[in-house]
């Protein structure tokens, strides 16, 4: 070995040492704001926990839902979780199965998200339900013929793959950490130990361990497809008027894609402006997610012109009252807030490169994920208030539906355990790729493994 080939050698270790303490940075920084943060999370998740005691002491009556709404902001927060959980199969597997390189950074910022939104959409269904103790008669007594099954074994299933393909990759990074964290707290160090799975980076795991992610994100494609056309079925399988649709399935995934794409976006501005990352997440990355995104949301709007455009063309008796409802009733400034500035002006202003600049991007991603969640809103609530038989001798008030403050506060409080599981990751794992980024940048085995 001659001392120039050595001396190039110690210049890509201590390069890939610069590069691994890089990007685990954020495990060694934990100053005040991450604490008060994390703080004012807990508060979020207590006070919808209260909520919620409150809720199981004094059943549903303590919201809004009634006789005529039976659904409400909990079912519209269920599947909005349900379709940000999608931007797991978008960004981890559609895209790097078609050898989009880009797409590295952002890859366990979309799977951790994917895996928060599943769990917090699993528990605000129990939350939804009058008698949650009664939940293990769905795996007991439940039959084939119900969507509810159908959804819950779909869920699961997907909420199971995601965090495969979540930790698996992330195991060389684990053999990482459990190197150069000694200064970490014994269980922290266990921990990494454990999970690492003895990893040495040898040809053979490499071989298991690629194997198995192209099998999971191949699997993952038709799960995630099967996730949110099985909840919109639980829809579309009724006779109620704006319900009883074809074009559900393909409605909602493709209203998820779009959801999806721009928390990712919204999450990745967060990281690398806190991070300072962005020499891993750049401008490009910003550029090309807010193609992404104006991709999914033209799909979205074609889907939303099918549904309304049509149904208001007949006018059919059901119908006529949902559709008046929307476009000049009671929520046609909801309605139409969520069609423009949710939709469509976002899809104009991203056209133009410089609205797609991380910052503006962000604001507008911001704006689209608030629109999603309230489109959700109006996909569950109106079509409930016109029941196709006339309802007598009711309240007035049973004729419209407004969330209490014990469910508005109980939705953020799944919000808050979203982003909690998240800003905890962060501060034990590493949220960009290390072994991959290193891989790309052109770091042989031999430096990683041995470094």
């Amino acid at each position: 070995m001659t001392d120039l080939y050595r001396k190039e050698i110690e210049i890509k270790k201590e390069q890939f040492q610069y590069l691994v303490s890089d990007l685990n940075s954020p495990l060694n920084r934990t100053g005040s704001s991450f604490k008060i943060w994390i703080g004012f999370l807990l508060l979020l998740i207590a006070m919808a926990g209260f909520m919620y005691v409150r809720q199981l002491q004094q059943g549903l009556g303590t919201t809004d839902m009634r006789d005529i709404a039976s659904w409400g902001l909990y079912i519209a927060d269920f599947v909005f979780l349900i379709a940000v959980s999608l931007v797991g199969s978008l960004i981890t597997a559609i895209l790097k199965l078609s050898n989009v390189k880009w797409a590295t950074p952002l890859t366990r910022i979309s799977e951790i998200i994917a895996v928060a939104a599943l769990i917090a959409a699993l528990l605000i269904i129990v939350v939804d339900m009058g008698r949650p103790d009664r939940l293990w008669h769905i795996f007991v007594h439940g039959r084939l013929q119900s969507p509810i099954v159908w959804d819950i074994l779909v869920v699961n299933t997907y909420l199971v793959i995601s965090i495969l393909l979540l930790y698996i990759p992330l195991i060389p990074d684990l053999a990482l950490l459990r190197k150069t964290m000694g200064h970490k707290p014994k269980w922290q160090q266990k921990m990494y130990k454990i999970l690492s799975l003895g990893w040495q980076g040898t040809e053979e795991q490499f071989r298991i361990m690629n194997l198995s992610l192209t099998a999971l994100m191949v699997i993952i494609i038709p799960v995630a497809l099967s996730i949110h056309t099985v909840t919109s079925w639980l829809f579309a399988s009724t006779l109620r008027p704006g319900w009883d649709s074809t074009i559900f399935g393909p409605y909602f995934v493709a209203g998820a894609f779009m959801v999806g794409a721009a928390t990712v976006i919204v999450t990745m501005y967060v990281i690398m402006t806190n991070y300072n990352f962005k020499a891993y997440i750049t401008d490009e990355h910003f550029d090309l997610m807010g193609k992404l995104l104006v991709l999914t949301s033209l799909v979205y709007l074609y889907f939303n012109l099918n549904e309304f455009m049509v149904p208001a063309y007949k006018m059919k008796s059901g119908e006529s009252a949902h559709i008046l409802g929307l476009l000049v009733g009671e929520y046609s400034v909801l309605f139409w807030s969520v069609q423009i500035l949710g939709m469509i002006l976002p899809i104009l202003l991203l056209i133009i490169k410089p609205f797609r600049k991380p910052k503006p991007l962000m604001i507008i991603s911001v704006v689209v994920v608030i629109g999603a969640f309230l489109k959700r809103f109006l996909i569950v609530t109106p079509t409930l208030l016109h029941p196709f038989l006339p309802v007598q001798n009711y309240p007035e008030s049973y004729h419209h539906y407004n969330p209490t403050f014990s469910e508005i506060m109980i939705t953020v409080g799944s919000f808050a355990g979203i982003m909690l599981i998240i800003s905890l990751f962060i501060k034990l794992f590493p949220i960009i790729p290390v072994y991959e980024t290193a891989h790309e940048k052109g770091f042989p085995n031999e430096i990683i493994n041995n470094s």
